[in-house]
C-alpha cells in the first residue's frame, strides 16, 4: 500500500484515466466494426470522418501507437473506396 498523500494521488488518478482510455479505445474499436461491417457506400463515407477522428485521437494521446493509426486510418479507406 502507498506511504504518501501523493502516492494515493497518484493511484486515484492512473485508475481514473485507464477507465477513460478504455471507454474511448472500445468506442473506437465498435465504430470501425461497425464502419466494415456497413455495405452501403453513401453511409460508410459519412461515418469514416468520424472513425479517423476518432483514431487521431487516441493516437495523439497515446492510448494506441502512431503507426497502428495510421495503419487502420489506411485500411479503413481502402474498405470504404472498394465498396
Amino acid at each position: 500500500m502507498a506511504n504518501h498523500k501523493s502516492a494515493l494521488k497518484r493511484i486515484r488518478s492512473n485508475e481514473a484515466k485507464r477507465l477513460r482510455n478504455r471507454y474511448q479505445h472500445r468506442t473506437t474499436r465498435n465504430a470501425i466494426k461497425k464502419l466494415r461491417d456497413m455495405t452501403s457506400k453513401s453511409d460508410a463515407e459519412k461515418l469514416f470522418p468520424s472513425v479517423v477522428s476518432m483514431v487521431d485521437k487516441l493516437a495523439k494521446n497515446n492510448i494506441i501507437h502512431a503507426n497502428k493509426a495510421a495503419n487502420l486510418k489506411s485500411s479503413l479507406a481502402k474498405h470504404v473506396a472498394s465498396l
